[in-house]
């Protein structure tokens, strides 16, 4: 078999078939190794409950397909709209295993080049790497070479915190599931996201008290918009905390953990107590506190650089790694230029990340021109464009304030460019173009009493998901334009939304025009 491709691609996860299926529509040369015996093999084992918290909703009202993937997170990208999630589980918040079956068909349907059981165990790169020249290495010492290598293993170490004694305790990835060896203990979880609610909740019926730690408070995701912090469908654990039934939140600095006749001992420093301190007993400690890129197979010549408590690969802005030209990173690992702000972590945002990515590489290797249409250059057809567009994108919705459309104004012509990373231009010394973006307001203190002023004067003032239009020259910003949000997410409304951006796009256009004849 032939050992050398264009691109590799290691992981067999969402992200991975994702890329493939454009890379084997493009018919480009390329293989996906994977460690398993499936795609998405890590599925197998997590969530460690088995539950998703990745919505899966069935009937929303619509007949469209696209508009439909704006509440379907759980779907990759095909031309095939039978292969969606929605037919392999009903449930709001579907099992694991549904998931499972879905991958193992979207890979077989696509015809995707992947080789399993490849567990790769050391990455390398020759001397010349003008063309990246990558070596990757299995554990049964098979080599195969690249030009092109793009990781997308997802997260495949545990993060652990630098506590003296974390070794002591047990992790997430590999905790017994068995209730019985709870029942009537004192348990701490080490972590406040979803992982550590998920493992307390269940627990809450079997323990005889819960803490869960970190040194930060608790983030809910209806409050940030982040869908990593704590969701509505782990929180139960909250009710039992502030209902005083035994279990509690700690905001507290963990100093040391150790080990006296059979129980834990932890040492804690109170964020919000005045410097209080003490010692607390458990008889089990689980470690919830997530994951980060495993770099111990890459050699020290191909070391991708990392931030964020090194759990992330430094990227540039078309996510190549900052420091090894020719790596790239598809999945959650994308997330460093966007943490905790857009939906990069998870499938139902990456999946738009991994689309743009193809098209990124294909026109920075092959000169294929990024997805694009020709407008007349008038108001009218780039106002029309535009409310086509923020009425029925699902990657500005799910991607909000991170991937943008960009209309690039020329002389005689306009170019409307899809689905781009916020900051990332096509056109080689841009004069004036439109950013359009699907983006939410300033933070609220109580997001279920907000004061709204519904209309296009006060549209800036908007709380919840609305467009955004951006007008700029160069990198300047020139002006911005906000249209009211809606309750339904619907932008067509006559008097506050359709007059309102065709006058704006008219007033710019006219301002652009100007400034052309001036120059």
């Amino acid at each position: 078999m032939k050992k050398h491709f264009d691109y590799i691609i290691l992981g067999a996860g969402p992200a991975g078939l994702q890329l493939g299926y454009y890379l084997q529509k493009n018919n480009s040369d390329y293989l996906i190794l994977e460690g398993g015996d499936a795609p998405g093999t890590a599925f197998k084992k997590f969530p460690r409950h088995g539950t998703l918290i990745s919505i899966n909703k069935v009937h929303t009202g619509y007949d469209d397909h696209e508009i439909n993937l704006r509440w379907d997170w759980n779907s990759l990208l095909s031309e095939n709209e039978d292969l969606t999630f929605k037919n392999y589980s009903s449930a709001y918040f579907p099992k694991a295993t549904a998931l499972l079956q879905y991958l193992a068909d979207y890979a077989k349907d696509a015809e995707l080049n992947i080789m399993f059981k490849q567990k790769v165990d050391n990455i390398a790169r020759e001397n010349d790497t003008e063309k990246g020249n990558f070596q990757l290495t299995t554990s049964s010492g098979e080599a195969f070479y690249c030009n092109k290598l793009i990781i997308a293993t997802g997260f495949s170490k545990p993060y652990l915190p630098n506590i003296p004694g974390i070794e002591l305790t047990d992790n997430y990835v590999d905790m017994t599931l068995d209730k019985k060896e709870f029942e009537n203990k004192k348990v701490l979880v080490l972590g406040k996201g979803n992982s550590g609610f998920e493992t307390a909740d269940y627990l809450t019926d079997t323990a005889a008290l819960i803490h869960v730690s970190s040194p930060n408070s608790v983030k809910l995701a209806w409050q940030t918009h982040y869908v990593g912090h704590l969701r509505a469908i782990n929180n139960n654990f909250l009710d039992t905390y502030q209902l005083k039934s035994q279990n509690a939140l700690l905001d507290a600095d963990i100093t040391n953990i150790s080990m006296k006749d059979g129980k834990y001992h932890v040492h804690v420093v109170y964020a919000h107590a005045n410097g209080e301190e003490e010692i607390l007993e458990y008889d089990k400690i689980l470690v919830c506190t997530g994951f980060k890129l495993d770099r111990s197979i890459f050699d020290e010549n191909c070391m991708p650089e990392v931030v964020i408590n090194d759990r992330l690969p430094a990227l540039n802005m078309d996510w190549e790694s900052k420091n090894i030209p020719h790596m790239y990173f598809a999945g959650t690992l994308m997330q460093s230029n966007s943490y905790k702000k857009t939906t990069s972590g998870f499938i139902h945002g990456f999946r738009y990340n991994v689309k743009t990515l193809f098209h990124i590489l294909q026109n920075k290797y092959e000169q294929k021109t990024l997805p694009s249409k020709k407008l007349d250059c008038n108001f009218q057809s780039v106002a029309d464009a535009i409310l086509n567009r923020i009425n029925s994108s699902s990657a500005l919705w799910q991607q909000f304030g991170y991937l943008v459309d960009l209309v690039d104004i020329g002389d005689e012509d306009a170019t409307y460019y899809y689905e781009l990373p916020k900051g990332y231009n096509p056109v080689e010394n841009p004069r004036h173009y439109f950013t359009i973006s699907l983006e939410f307001g300033p933070s609220q203190e109580n997001v279920f009493m907000v004061n709204r002023n519904p209309s296009a004067e006060k549209a800036e003032e908007s709380f919840f998901l609305h467009p955004v239009i951006r007008h700029y020259c160069g990198s300047e910003m020139v002006s911005c334009l906000h249209l009211v949000e809606d309750l339904f997410g619907e932008w067509k409304h006559e008097e506050k939304h359709v007059s309102v951006l065709k006058k704006y796009v008219e007033s710019e256009m006219a301002r652009i025009n100007a400034d052309v004849v001036m120059s």
